[in-house]
C-alpha cells in the first residue's frame, strides 16, 4: 500500500464505525449529489496530473476534466471490477486517456515535448519508458489520492481499531508489536486493519461488487 498522509496516526477524537457504510459508487448510482462531490473532490486532483502529464495547459486540461467526469456519469452503471485492470482508478484512468486523445485529434496536435510515433504509441495506450521524475510524479499523485481517502473516513472508526491499521499497514509493524502496545490480539490486529482496508477500497471505488 503507498503511505498515506503523516498526521493521520494520532489518538483521540475519533468516533466509532457504524459499520452501515455503502460503497461510494452505489451511492453514485444512487445519484447522491453528496457522493458525487465526494468523488470529484477524490479524483480530481488525480485527473488534472494525467492531463498535466500528457502535455495540457491548465484552461485545456480543466476542458478535458469535464468531459472525463461526464463519461463517468454517463457510463457508471456499466463500470465492473473486471474492467480496465480491475479498479475504478483504472478505468477513470481509461476514460482520461481516451479524452486526451480526442482532444489532440481534435486539434491536429500530438502531446506537447514528444512527435512522430512515440507520441501516437502513447496516445494508443501502447506502453512507453516512463521517466524516473514522469514516475515519482505519478506514485505521489497516487499517495495524495490515498491521503484524501483516509481524511475521509479517518472519524468512522475507533482510535485502537485506527491505530491498529495505521501502525501495520503505514508504519509496517508487526501485528505481534502493535497488538503488545493496543492490549490486542495479533488476530484483533490484523482484523482491525482489514476492516479499514475494505473501507478504503469502498471509498475509492474498489470495493468487490
Amino acid at each position: 500500500m503507498n503511505s498515506p498522509c503523516d498526521a493521520r496516526g494520532r489518538s483521540g477524537g475519533s468516533s466509532p464505525s457504524t459499520g452501515t457504510s455503502r460503497s461510494l459508487l452505489d451511492r453514485i448510482r444512487a445519484n447522491e449529489a453528496a457522493a458525487w462531490d465526494r468523488l470529484v473532490g477524490l479524483y480530481a486532483p488525480l485527473v488534472l496530473h494525467w492531463c498535466r502529464a500528457a502535455g495540457l495547459q491548465d484552461e485545456d486540461g480543466a476542458d478535458v476534466f469535464q468531459e472525463v467526469f461526464q463519461a463517468v456519469a454517463g457510463h457508471i452503471d456499466g463500470f465492473r471490477k473486471e474492467q480496465a485492470g480491475g479498479t475504478f482508478r483504472g478505468w477513470l484512468r481509461t476514460i482520461t486517456q481516451n479524452k486526451i486523445h480526442d482532444y489532440f485529434r481534435r486539434r491536429g496536435k500530438e502531446p506537447a515535448g514528444a512527435g512522430g510515433s512515440a507520441a501516437q504509441a502513447r496516445m494508443a495506450q501502447v506502453p512507453a519508458p516512463v521517466r524516473p521524475e514522469e514516475e515519482g510524479a505519478e506514485r505521489e499523485a497516487e499517495r495524495r489520492l490515498f491521503d484524501r481517502a483516509l481524511d475521509l473516513i479517518r472519524d468512522e472508526f475507533e482510535d485502537r481499531t485506527w491505530q491498529a491499521f495505521w501502525r501495520t499497514a503505514v508504519e509496517g509493524r508487526s501485528a505481534r508489536d502493535v497488538g503488545t502496545d493496543l492490549a490486542m490480539s495479533p488476530g484483533a490486529v490484523r482484523v482491525a486493519k482489514s476492516r479499514v482496508l475494505q473501507r478504503l477500497r469502498e471509498e475509492l471505488g474498489d470495493q468487490a461488487e
